[in-house]
């Protein structure tokens, strides 16, 4: 089952989404406020195909590890590849030129919010360093807003706020 809200009222409509085909229209009427609206059934516009990196990291094979965002509001999962050095997350826009974007319509995220550096250790393991963007909402580890020029050290299954989307660092590692 999926589910969308009004865009009127916020009112939330169910649906079966096995009963339509990518790319087909659904219309809805709201019964709160009585508002017709309809959506494209299928992909995103955004991200129709995802790349192999991509793929590589839903099978778990992300060398330097991976966020998992969830969006709070609709439980929308993704989980995007860490790099080496700067790890820019933001918001998904076109000409946005970052490299971990999360598709969300979380306008409390900013374009470019927050940073994870990835680097080696000397003894093989991997660091991550957290910081803020500077963004206009924050970023959040643990509840505590970091400050403006603060960098934190965070381990993975560290639990990152960022707007309505909550961010968990996972190293790639089979426990």
């Amino acid at each position: 089952m999926k589910r969308v809200k009004c865009p009127q009222c916020g009112n939330p409509i169910t649906f079966d989404e096995h009963d339509f085909v990518a790319g087909q229209k659904v219309m809805f009427v709201c019964e709160e406020c009585g508002r017709k609206f309809g959506i494209r059934f299928g992909l995103s516009k955004l991200k129709d195909n995802p790349t192999d990196a991509e793929e590589e990291t839903r099978a778990g094979n992300a060398p330097y590890g991976y966020i998992t965002a969830i969006e709070n509001h609709y439980s929308f999962r993704q989980q995007i590849p860490l790099q080496l050095g700067d790890n820019v997350i933001g918001r998904r826009m076109r000409g946005n030129n970052i490299n971990c974007p999360i598709d969300t319509g979380d306008l409390t995220m900013d374009l470019s919010h927050c940073v994870i550096n990835v680097s080696k250790c000397k003894d093989g393991g991997l660091r991550y360093v957290l910081r803020d963007g500077p963004s206009n909402t924050g970023t959040f580890v643990n509840s505590q807003r970091m400050g403006r020029q603060e960098r934190r050290d965070i381990e993975p299954g560290t639990a990152v706020n960022i707007g309505a989307t909550t961010v968990i660092l996972d190293d790639g590692s089979e426990d």
